[in-house]
This record gives C-alpha cells, sequence and structure tokens, in this order.
C-alpha cells in the first residue's frame, strides 16, 4: 500500500511587514483550529528591521531605551527570548497541525532544527546543536533561532535563519536572552549566499523532515 504524503501549501514572500505577517498567521491558525481538516500551510518571508520579545520575555535583555527609540518593537505570544528580524534573514512560519505529525511540542522543536541543519549540508555547512538550548549554531554561532506557539495542536510563529542581514540590530539586545554566545549569519562561513538560494533549500528540508508534499501558492 501507497501511504500518501500530508499536503503543505506553501507562501513564498519578499520583504512583509512584521504586523501583517503576524495577523495573517492567527488567522491561518484560528482557521485550523476550527477546521482542523484543513491542510497544513508554510510562510516564508522576511522582514523590515523589528524586534520581538517573546511571552515571558525579561525586557533587561533590550539594551536600548525603548520609550526613545523609533525601532519597531512587538511582544508577542511565541516562546522564548528577545530577538531581531531584519532583510537577509528568512523566516518560516509553519501553521502545521500537530495531531497528523507528533503530539509532542519538544519533538517540533528538533524537527524545526533538523530543516535548517539539512539546508545548511547543502553549502558544506555543519550546522549543530547545543543541548539546553533550542536553535542551531555554526562554529558556536547562533545562524537560526526558534520560537513557537501551539493552541490546539496547531503552531504558530517558527524559524529564523540569519543568511545575509546587516547584523548590528543584534548589537542592541542580548539575542534570545544568551549573553555568553554571538550571533553569526551563514555569509561569514560561505561567502556570497542569498535568501533566495536558501530559500530553495529550506522548502526541500523542510519537506524531507516533515514528510510533506509541498504546494507553492500565489501569495
Amino acid at each position: 500500500m501507497v501511504i500518501k504524503s500530508r499536503k503543505c501549501f506553501v507562501k513564498v514572500r519578499d520583504i512583509v511587514p512584521y504586523e501583517i505577517a503576524w495577523q495573517e498567521q492567527r488567522s491561518l491558525q484560528q482557521e485550523r483550529i476550527n477546521n482542523p481538516d484543513l491542510e497544513d500551510i508554510l510562510l516564508l518571508l522576511e522582514h523590515p528591521p523589528v524586534y520581538t520579545l517573546g511571552t515571558g520575555s525579561d525586557i533587561n535583555f533590550i539594551k536600548f531605551n525603548t520609550s526613545e527609540t523609533n525601532a519597531e518593537i512587538h511582544r508577542i505570544e511565541r516562546g522564548g527570548e528577545v530577538t531581531y528580524h531584519c532583510p537577509g534573514q528568512l523566516v518560516g512560519y509553519p501553521i502545521l497541525n500537530l495531531r497528523y505529525h507528533r503530539q509532542d511540542l519538544h519533538w517540533y522543536l528538533r524537527q524545526l532544527e533538523s530543516v535548517l541543519i539539512l539546508a545548511l549540508k547543502t553549502y558544506g555547512l555543519k550546522g549543530t546543536r547545543i543541548e539546553g538550548l533550542t536553535g542551531v549554531w555554526i562554529e558556536g554561532y547562533k545562524v537560526g533561532a526558534i520560537g513557537i506557539k501551539v493552541s490546539r495542536w496547531i503552531t504558530l510563529h517558527g524559524f529564523s535563519l540569519n543568511v545575509c542581514p546587516d547584523m548590528s540590530g543584534f548589537a542592541g539586545i542580548v539575542p534570545c536572552g544568551i549573553a555568553d554566545k554571538p550571533v553569526g549569519s551563514l555569509q561569514q562561513f560561505s561567502g556570497e549566499i542569498t535568501v533566495a538560494q536558501m530559500r530553495t533549500h529550506i522548502l526541500s528540508a523542510f519537506a524531507e523532515v516533515f514528510s510533506l508534499e509541498l504546494i507553492l501558492m500565489n501569495s
């Protein structure tokens, strides 16, 4: 008997304001809470410069005065501490029904790490995990961050991968609340590499890791 892969629709976009993508995620999640039979969906995009804090994030991990800045800052419902998004960083928001995968949040986090690690292999880059922490590192530099929220086993938020961003925005925070480990980008280790190139490999890795048939949608 042939077991068919579960389908997952994919919306690929360029730069999307954070609040617009956030609203879309929540809408897609709510649709799947209301109707669990709907297919999974993955949003893959970039953001203009923006800082986000998880539900319980410590504001002290932001080094600048939040009342005296023009920086865009959002406190959102994911786990984890403060992070930074900007062009050149590839962001993925999977809206998955874990009832069709595995109802295990630790498993899901490790699967997202596996997606990034597998995609990095295409450039000969060795992505690693650090015990007790969530994310992906190359030679001690954190290149991939993950933060999620799950409601009724429908996922929200997801992962970011520093491909070729302007890293200066990270100087204003303690990224992910980890003070003793630097943040890096793939460009440091692989020279010229673009988001468009990495996007293809992320999609391939995502399909393999989650055993999904990806269907590209018009965005």
